[in-house]
């Protein structure tokens, strides 16, 4: 890019010099040829009163002597009455031009051995036409002209060498830039989803790293919004099958129940197909990029507010805590609100009615921890549980449910994990890790504290368990 630089900056000055030097030189060469015979001109002139007056020989060599170098200056008189023709100096045009110039009455300029020829008519006293003639030597219709060529090709060689010794610098200015941008294209087109460009250098590239920057936001969001899709499918399309399966269920007996109810299992069926062949299509995307992040404590109200309605009209009791102030964690407001709605359908979809449960969001130096737990029977296997939410869902299971909760935990550096809750049922614990963000500030009247254990890989919690519903 540097030596293309080079040579496209050598040669715009180098057409650019060509362009105006050759014109420039030419106009030069004429205003060199105007200037001699102006002087000729006016050589000519001075001879003109004395012709004018009289036709003596000795008065006219001495006004040509006087008018100028008489070897350059020529006056020939036609014959008159009772006397011949004149010629004064030596004669260089040919004789006839020098009568055509009499005839005409108009001043010409003819080609001679060693110059031009200026033949100026001038009116005798006699009614007669006399020629001046001038000599104009070659070396004086072209002095200067060289020395002006000479100049010109400095000049035209000193703004080559400029441009090019600039073009090198802006060119080396511009490769480490360049060189970036391209650096980071290869890594975003490898799956590096976080590459990014300094936007640096000169003003075109700068905004191209901008460009670049955006673009690979874009890409990032577009994948993480598909992503969503394929993992939000348990929210969108089994959280409306629940509702219709447990609406379902309360029609009572009966074929029109009974065929309801089948329809319903095997949509659920055709739903659990769909999920998992989106889940296996879907990309594995990074996590969002810097920036990204939401109010857990604003999502987990949203998504209470959305389950209280089922919740009231199965005679559940429930209950949030910890989600009354602002608690910033690093994940998307999508991808949060997706795990929600997996756990909290998990709870409608395999515990009774009447079922308690609860969200508590927990808010440490270092973490975030968010439970969802309920009084239902409990998971009798939680590894096998977490080895479903891998994929390996039995029927009526996507096991996606979990496994967007893990994804979603391990983004930030974190984890899942499945225990007892104090309601009875089960736990599930989702650990938000804030390493390498701007950690919130402990607040007084907070629930738990969030530490380290001791060793590699080792993430812990110490809290107060949530307080038994009413």
């Amino acid at each position: 890019m540097r030596w293309a630089l080079v040579k496209v900056s050598l040669a715009v000055t180098a057409m650019v010099v060509v362009a105006f030097a050759v014109p420039l030189g030419l106009v030069i060469r004429e205003m060199a040829r105007d200037r001699a015979f102006s002087n000729a001109e006016r050589e000519a002139a001075a001879v003109a009163p004395a012709l004018s007056i009289t036709t003596d020989r000795d008065q006219l060599e001495r006004v040509v002597a006087s008018a100028g170098s008489d070897a350059a200056m020529a006056v020939h008189i036609p014959a008159g009455d009772g006397s011949g023709a004149l010629d004064i100096g030596e004669r260089r045009a040919a004789a006839e031009d020098i009568a055509a110039v009499r005839k005409l009455g108009r001043a010409s300029t003819s080609t001679v051995s060693g110059g031009s020829a200026l033949l100026q008519p001038v009116a005798l006293s006699t009614g007669e036409i006399a020629v001046v003639e001038v000599f104009v030597p070659e070396s004086e219709v072209t002095n200067g002209v060289g020395t002006a060529w000479a100049v010109l090709a400095g000049v035209g060689v000193a703004l080559i060498l400029g441009s090019v010794a600039v073009a090198d610098r802006l060119g080396v200015r511009m490769v480490r830039p360049a060189q970036r941008l391209v650096e980071g294209a290869h890594e975003l087109g490898e799956g590096k989803l976080g590459a990014r460009v300094p936007e640096e250098g000169p003003d075109e590239l700068r905004l191209a790293a901008v460009a670049f920057n955006s673009m690979a936001d874009q890409v990032v969001q577009l994948l993480a919004n598909e992503r969503e899709l394929a993992a939000d499918l348990s929210h969108r399309l089994r959280t409306p099958l629940t509702v219709l399966r447990l609406n379902a269920a309360s029609l009572g007996d009966g074929p029109a129940a009974e065929q309801t109810r089948a329809a319903v299992e095997q949509l659920e069926r055709e739903v659990d197909t769909i999920i998992r062949t989106a889940r296996d299509a879907k990309p594995q995307t990074a996590a969002a990029g810097p920036g990204a992040g939401c109010d857990a404590a604003e999502v987990v109200r949203e998504r209470m507010a959305f389950w209280s309605a089922l919740a009231e009209d199965e005679g559940r009791k429930w209950r949030v805590a910890g989600a009354d102030r602002p608690v910033r964690i690093p994940v998307a407001r999508a991808d949060l609100a997706a795990a929600l709605d997996a756990l909290l359908g998990n709870v409608f979809r395999h515990t009774a009615e009447g079922t308690a449960f609860a969200v508590d969001v927990h808010n440490g130096e270092d973490a975030v921890i968010v439970l969802v737990s309920d009084a239902g029977p409990g998971i009798p296997d939680p590894e096998r549980a977490m080895a479903r939410g891998r994929g390996s869902g039995s029927d009526g299971s996507t096991g996606l449910g979990l496994d967007i909760v893990r994804r979603l935990a391990e983004s930030t550096g974190g984890d899942v994990r499945i225990g007892s809750s104090v309601l009875g049922g089960t736990e599930v614990r989702i650990w938000l890790q804030l390493d390498g963000r701007e950690r919130a500030p402990r607040r007084r009247g907070h629930r738990g504290t969030v530490r380290r254990r001791r060793g590699p890989g080792r993430l812990t919690a110490s809290f107060n368990r949530p307080r038994s519903l009413p």
